[in-house]
C-alpha cells in the first residue's frame, strides 16, 4: 500500500511512517496542506491520511479540491475534531472514513485496510430526489414539482435525514440524535412540532403525501407508502 500522509505534527508523523514502514507499506509525508496538496495530485497513491488542521491549506479544503478535480483515491481523516457535527462535515466534504485523535495505529491501519477493500469511491452524491421532491445538498434549495419550498434550518436538516433514510422507518430516538444531538430523551412535542410543520410545507397542495406517520413507531418518508 502506498500512502500519503498529510501531518504537521512531527512527532505524530515520524510515529506513523515508522508504523506504515514496519507494517510493510511505503509512505511518503507533507508537512503543510500545499505540499500535501501538490503531492496528493501528482503522486500515484493507494490510500491518503489528512489531518484536518494544518499551515498552509486545511485538510478538509484539500479534499475539496481532489474531488472536484476528480480524483476519488481514499481519504481518512484524522482529527482531534471529534465531535457528531464534525464528523458529518469530514465525510461531506468528500472524505471516506474519520478517525478521532487520539487512536490506536492498528486501528488506523484497520481501517485503511478495508477503505482499500472498498475499491473506486463514487462520486458525491450532491441532490437527494424522492418522488418530486428535490433537495440540492449544496444550495439547501428545496423543491417539489418545480415549486421553491422555504424551510427552516431545523426544518431542512430534518428533511435531509428523512430522505437519506426515505422508504425506512424513522425513530424518535434516531431524530433526536442525529437532528437535534439530543442523546436523552427531553420530554417535549418538539419533533411532533417540528414534523408537523415539514409536512405542512412539502405535502400541502400535493396529490399524493409524502411524510407519513407510523404510529407507536415513527415516521417514514416514502412516496409508495
Amino acid at each position: 500500500m502506498h500512502i500519503l500522509l498529510i501531518e504537521d505534527d512531527t512527532d505524530a508523523a515520524t510515529y506513523l511512517i515508522k508504523g506504515f514502514t514496519e507494517s510493510g507499506h511505503v509512505a511518503d509525508h507533507a508537512a503543510d496542506g500545499e505540499t500535501g496538496l501538490h503531492l496528493a495530485l501528482t503522486g500515484n497513491y493507494d490510500v491518503l491520511v489528512i489531518d484536518r488542521m494544518l499551515p498552509k491549506r486545511d485538510g478538509l479544503s484539500i479534499i475539496r479540491m481532489l474531488r472536484a478535480d476528480d480524483r476519488f483515491t481514499p481519504v481518512l481523516i484524522l482529527s482531534a475534531l471529534g465531535e457528531v457535527d464534525d464528523r458529518v462535515e469530514g465525510l461531506r466534504a468528500g472524505g471516506d472514513d474519520y478517525l478521532v485523535k487520539p487512536y490506536a495505529f492498528t486501528e488506523l491501519l484497520a481501517r485503511l485496510d478495508a477503505l482499500l477493500r472498498r475499491g473506486q469511491p463514487v462520486h458525491i452524491q450532491n441532490r437527494l430526489k424522492i418522488a418530486d421532491l428535490e433537495l440540492d445538498l449544496l444550495t439547501h434549495k428545496v423543491t417539489r414539482a418545480g415549486k421553491l419550498i422555504r424551510l427552516q434550518p431545523r426544518e431542512l436538516r430534518l428533511l435531509e435525514f428523512l430522505m437519506h433514510h426515505s422508504g425506512q422507518v424513522v425513530t424518535r430516538t434516531m431524530l433526536l440524535e442525529q437532528v437535534w444531538d439530543f442523546h436523552f430523551d427531553p420530554q417535549t412535542n418538539v419533533i411532533d412540532t417540528q414534523i408537523s410543520r415539514l409536512r405542512s410545507k412539502i405535502d400541502k397542495g400535493a396529490e399524493k403525501p409524502l411524510l407519513h406517520t407510523i404510529r407507536g413507531v415513527g415516521y417514514k418518508l416514502d412516496e409508495s407508502a
